[in-house]
């Protein structure tokens, strides 16, 4: 009587029978890779629809930069603006799940470059940074020059020389009692009046750049 043949498969030139201990571990090993695959697709899937929704706060400029590197499509511009006019909770939560759906549908190149995108807006720009120190840098003269004033006047003469002296005066007296009270390695405390010399400096020299901008034709980013 001729033997009945096992029934089995080969994996790397080793015979599994079916139903063996081997056979069982080897799809234990395989529902496992497909349990972390679902894992891994649903992480994407989330990710994606973060992304949509981070898109939501991009600037115009920015947006428009992308339509025109990558012509992203109409069908998900349209959910984007959509998005934003929708108050109702669940509303919001099932268009988002849509604009989730159309973002997996962008190439990868694309992924990375809206991630890249909305990285470059949460960085403040070169311009931007200048623009601090530059207030930065007026603001410390203030305090510490007296000339620094007069300098000041001379390219913002509609400033309110008066508040400015008075908040000056009221920072060298915090600066002097800081001081003195200081311990060896702990940082200097400012009190108000330094906080809010900066932020008249910083508006000034804000207005005064929008304001070079239209003499030379230029347009801002917000």
């Amino acid at each position: 009587m001729p033997r009945k043949s096992q029934r089995g498969y080969y994996v790397r030139g080793h015979f599994v029978a079916e139903g063996s201990e081997l056979d069982l571990e080897l799809k234990r090993e395989a529902k496992g890779d497909t349990d972390r695959s679902k894992t891994d697709l649903k992480r994407e899937s989330e990710h994606l629809q973060k992304l949509g929704e981070a898109l939501l706060t991009l600037r115009s400029d920015l947006m428009a930069r992308l339509r025109e590197r990558h012509g992203l499509s109409d069908k998900l511009i349209d959910a984007l603006a959509e998005a934003r006019r929708i108050t109702n909770f669940e509303g919001r939560r099932r268009q988002m799940q849509f604009i989730g759906k159309l973002m997996r549908a962008l190439e990868p190149e694309v992924i990375a470059d809206v991630e890249a995108t909305l990285e470059e807006q949460r960085k403040p720009s070169a311009r931007e940074t200048l623009a601090l120190h530059q207030a930065e840098q007026w603001r410390d003269r203030l305090i510490l020059d007296d000339g620094a004033l007069t300098d000041w006047l001379d390219t913002h003469p509609d400033a309110d020389v008066q508040h400015l002296r008075t908040l000056i005066r009221q920072a060298r007296k915090d600066a002097q009692a800081s001081a003195a009270q200081e311990r060896p390695g702990e940082a200097q405390r400012h009190g108000r009046a330094y906080r809010e010399i900066f932020q008249i400096v910083r508006a000034a020299l804000a207005e005064r750049e929008v304001g070079d901008d239209k003499d030379t034709g230029e347009e801002t980013t917000p």
